[in-house]
């Protein structure tokens, strides 16, 4: 397998089996991001929970302080009377009969719903074609409201979703490789601590089994366990 001169420079610069502390991996990740794009940050945290368990799903919500640096895309499902307020607070969308059939028939140029709670029985009828997409409104992660507007805001703030996947791994992007080191590593340590603190009360041995921080493009860089205990 040809190695490209770019990976072979990131090599040089990464030791992979090293563990880094999240100060260390964040400075290591901006070096190495060169490409022409602005890269995400990513993080994925291997749980030791079985997500088939109801009981052992680890889902939530998190407002990263200095937000992902991502344009999120919102669209507001409310009746008319609940409609301007949400225009008012940058949703990028608002409707209701109009955006459910667009919804059904494939339109997904948004990346978060947030629904009024009168709409949700029409719009759980279309959980077939937004569950798989991570798109379906939730009260537990704030996207079902009657406080519509508090909920864009958030949104667009910087509050992201996250759930662990079947193979018990938490993925999300927590920033940009152009960010200040201090605001990734606040992001990072505020997720952390939102996934930390969501450990369920059935989970046996350990909880998190290892965090790898990467960029888009990148390297993925194994954090030290001792960075759990901090904080």
């Amino acid at each position: 397998m040809k190695v490209s001169k770019r990976r072979k420079n990131i090599n040089s610069k990464v030791d992979l089996k090293k563990e880094y502390s999240i100060s260390e991996a964040v400075l290591k990740l901006k070096e190495v991001s060169k490409t022409k794009f602005n890269e995400s940050i990513d993080i994925a945290m291997k749980l030791g929970v079985d997500p088939k368990h109801a009981d052992q799903l680890v889902r939530g919500t998190v407002a990263l302080p200095h937000g992902t640096g991502k344009t999120v895309r919102v669209l507001v499902i409310a009746k008319p009377d609940k409609q301007e307020e949400a225009r008012k607070a940058g949703a990028d969308h608002v409707g209701f009969d109009d955006y459910l059939k667009m919804l059904s028939e494939g339109w997904a140029e948004c990346d978060v719903i947030i629904a009024a709670p009168d709409t949700m029985s029409e719009l759980g009828k279309l959980g077939k074609i937004l569950g798989p997409k991570g798109l379906m409104p939730n009260p537990k992660s704030g996207t079902v409201t009657n406080d519509l507007a508090k909920a864009v805001n958030e949104v667009k703030a910087g509050r992201i979703e996250f759930r662990v996947e079947k193979a018990g791994i938490v993925h999300a992007c927590l920033g940009k490789a152009s960010f200040e080191p201090k605001q990734l590593e606040e992001n990072i340590h505020t997720f952390i601590n939102q996934v930390l603190k969501l450990k369920p009360a059935t989970s046996k041995g350990q909880y998190v089994k290892s965090v790898t921080l990467t960029t888009t493009m990148g390297p993925g860089l194994a954090i030290s366990k001792n960075e759990l205990a901090h904080h």
